[in-house]
């Protein structure tokens, strides 16, 4: 499977080159275009407990498209995400896995499994949600940001404010903390900030939702 991921870093998309047989599980939502000749067929995430899971405590959708080539000629489909930002592509192998937080999910060859895995108190009050997803096996899988997306190994103590990171290697600790000292994080406007811990791969977008809602916020009243 041939892919490029176009229009970065603001407006990523997906374009998905199938070959005769080959097919792709995407979020509900994420299909921009496809060629008339993909078939398309929708089902439950990984079955309906599974989805249900997911939809209540990963913050996916509870279906989830597998669009196939079943033709001798490849064929392309576009795939994206709603929210403006970047998209980037783990290929997981040798036994790696990868924990996304709720929304950064887009899409995944076969051989991936998806779970759901408690998080913690510590990342809900961080803002990240108490359930994570937790990817393994064998494949691609493609995930977006909200913002740009930048990828870091961190080997000690990390610090990411509260809803920056969107991907991270499942040893990665998390702990909620104060940016400095009490009058500090509150003056600052930094106040409450994740505290990173292990050895692994971290995944941080740019921008925050959060962010942006309290921006905007003011604007309405």
């Amino acid at each position: 499977m041939k892919y490029d991921i176009r229009y970065k870093p603001a407006f990523a998309a997906i374009f998905l080159s199938l070959s005769p047989g080959e097919s792709i599980t995407a979020e509900a939502g994420a299909m921009t275009s496809m060629n008339g000749q993909i078939s398309m067929r929708t089902e439950f995430s990984g079955g309906l407990l599974s989805a249900l899971l997911k939809k209540f405590f990963g913050g996916e959708s509870l279906f989830v498209n597998v669009f196939t080539n079943n033709t001798q000629l490849p064929l392309e489909v576009v795939l994206t995400q709603s929210t403006i930002g970047d998209i980037a592509c783990i290929d997981l192998r040798g036994g790696r896995e990868i924990c996304f937080q709720p929304g950064a999910y887009i899409a995944h060859t076969p051989g991936i499994n998806i779970g759901v895995q408690w998080a913690g108190f510590s990342s809900f009050f961080a803002g990240e949600g108490l359930f994570k997803l937790k990817l393994s096996g064998q494949g691609r899988v493609f995930f977006g940001a909200y913002g740009g997306i930048s990828q870091k190994q961190i080997n000690g103590e990390f610090i990411v404010d509260s809803g920056h990171l969107v991907a991270y290697d499942p040893g990665i600790k998390m702990k909620l903390g104060l940016a400095g000292g009490l009058i500090g994080s509150m003056t600052s406007g930094e106040g409450l900030v994740n505290r990173l811990s292990g050895n692994g791969e971290i995944y941080l977008q740019s921008r925050s939702v959060g962010g942006l809602v309290g921006f905007l916020r003011p604007k309405f009243r």
